[in-house]
């Protein structure tokens, strides 16, 4: 119930998206993610920090990228994805 006060939705939407039903937009991960003080991409990992999808190969190679570089490769990554979703979308 607070996530979902935080976030400025319905409870069972966030309900939803919980069990799978739903998949929030862009805009609601980032909201999830600001109310849980988390980087967007933290949502889309495992308790062990693998991405959902992630080979140990992939998890070896991000761990070797500095945190701050790679914390910025993925916000230009999901600003794109962001550019490219709306443009989809308006077309």
């Amino acid at each position: 119930m607070k996530l979902a006060e935080l976030c400025n939705t319905d409870v069972s939407y966030i309900g939803q998206i919980e069990i799978g039903r739903r998949f929030p937009s862009m805009e609601m991960i980032e909201k999830i993610a600001g109310a849980l003080k988390l980087a967007p991409y933290r949502l889309f990992m495992t308790e062990s920090g693998v991405a959902y999808g992630e080979t140990d190969k992939t998890a070896d190679f991000l761990a070797g990228i500095p945190a701050d570089i790679r914390d910025d490769i993925i916000a230009r990554l999901s600003a794109a994805a962001r550019t490219g979703i709306a443009a989809v979308l308006s077309s």
